[in-house]
């Protein structure tokens, strides 16, 4: 259906720029999120993901919806199409890839749930940056990690930015928060989730620069059967909440003079490193 004008109430949540809003869109059931662009738009219909409609601009990714929308014959969503100068007045962003897909959220799974079978998960301890998010599930994915755990503080990887980001590795790796935001005071949201780690038969090891942090090449890691690799906050690194009951702290040698790597590129070198290679 082409669409001159984007201002029904179906279009609503296409013009929400607030995270929280989406999220808390059909409460107390899950929320909605934007996916962003046809491959993004695929990889989350793939993992069962219910589109809610699709919003695409004329041309060429339109063609792109129409045939994405076949693929997938069992999906009953409206399909608005719309000129770019309409879409991006609406939505108050540039879009990048032509098409926009409201989805309905899942229940998000416990750790326990998450954590079962897994022998190397990654730990977000609040990684704020969407950007940075989502390149650390593209990472994850490529370097075998099973599963991703994110503290209340770090951002949602179905923002749309992130997603993006991680070309749609956020739908193929489980992940879930380790609380809900507020639930309980940060102290007390910490001690639980080490406590599910070791529960469940994991040791953490936190890359931090402390002067007992051993190489991420040492043997000891790579023998460890279960392991759980925590990054921390792009300005304050890992929590001291976090840190006083980690079992090991790791760093990644490196050239002197120089002492850190942004957090997504660490991830990568960290998982590489860490992760046990069955691929």
């Amino acid at each position: 259906m082409y669409c001159n004008s984007l201002d029904g109430p179906q279009f609503d949540m296409y013009k929400l720029t607030s995270e929280v809003q989406l999220l808390r869109w059909n409460e107390p059931d899950p929320g909605v999120f934007i996916a962003e662009s046809a491959r993004i738009i695929e990889r989350a219909l793939q993992a069962g993901y219910e589109p809610i409609s699709v919003l695409s601009e004329e041309g060429k990714a339109e063609a792109e919806a129409m045939k994405l929308m076949t693929l997938f014959h069992k999906v009953q969503a409206p399909f608005y199409v719309s000129s770019k100068e309409v879409i991006e007045d609406m939505a108050g962003f540039h879009l990048a890839r032509g098409m926009l897909c409201a989805m309905q959220r899942k229940p998000l799974p416990t750790m326990e749930e998450i954590l079962a079978g897994k022998k190397r998960v990654a730990v977000l301890a609040d990684v704020e940056n969407p950007t940075n998010v989502g390149a650390i599930f593209r990472s994850a994915a490529a370097m075998g990690i099973e599963a991703v755990i994110l503290t209340p503080g770090s951002c949602d990887p179905l923002y749309r930015r992130s997603s993006r980001v991680s070309m749609g590795t956020v739908f193929q790796i489980p992940w879930t928060f380790s609380a809900r935001p507020g639930h309980m005071a940060s102290s007390e949201q910490t001690h639980t989730m080490m406590e599910t780690f070791r529960k469940n038969g994991f040791k953490t090891v936190a890359l931090a620069l402390r002067d007992d942090a051993i190489s991420i090449e040492d043997a000891v890691l790579q023998k460890e059967e279960k392991l759980a690799i925590i990054l921390g906050n792009e300005d304050g690194g890992i929590s001291e909440d976090i840190l006083k009951e980690c079992d090991y702290t790791a760093i990644i040698p490196m050239k002197p003079g120089v002492d850190s790597l942004n957090v997504a590129a660490a991830s990568a070198v960290a998982f590489w490193q860490l992760a046990n290679h069955t691929f």
